[in-house]
């Protein structure tokens, strides 16, 4: 919503802004990155403790809300599937509402498949395994996200 009404378009057009939430994003990839690496502290299976569902939630909103690609998408795609004729709000809000829908199936399978995954993963060591390997794809991610979302002066 925040996108849709124009968040992403001060962010894209401002320097500044841009820069610290891009700079905010691969940060927080790499702590998200560190923190899988070492986490044999803190793996609710190693733990012998159920997983906090909220500080997961927490984790993922975080992410996505750093995620300079979102706003980009928005200011770039979001205008070619307006109709100028028609109420901008409506629009905005039903398009907001679509991606939103979308996304969430997507990452709903995803949790789905992981859950499906989890008698696999309760192994200590394929845990350590998997953990480490996605903490390495986090920091090529990271890397990505870095060289390819520079500043251009988009809006």
């Amino acid at each position: 919503m925040a996108a849709a009404l124009g968040l992403a378009a001060l962010i894209a057009s401002s320097r500044p802004l841009y820069e610290a939430l891009r700079w905010a994003g691969v940060l927080y990839l790499f702590w998200l990155a560190w923190e899988g690496w070492r986490g044999e502290d803190t793996s609710p299976v190693k733990a012998n403790v159920a997983p906090d569902d909220s500080r997961f939630f927490l984790l993922g909103l975080v992410t996505n809300l750093l995620n300079p690609k979102a706003g980009i998408f928005y200011v770039t795609v979001l205008p070619t599937f307006v109709d100028e004729t028609r109420p901008l709000i409506g629009q905005a809000v039903t398009l907001s509402a679509v991606y939103v829908a979308a996304a969430t199936a997507v990452h709903s399978a995803i949790v789905m498949l992981a859950d499906a995954a989890r008698s696999r993963l309760e192994d200590q060591r394929r845990s350590a395994i998997v953990r480490r390997l996605l903490s390495l794809l986090l920091v090529a991610i990271a890397i990505w996200l870095f060289a390819t979302t520079g500043y251009n002066g988009a809006a």
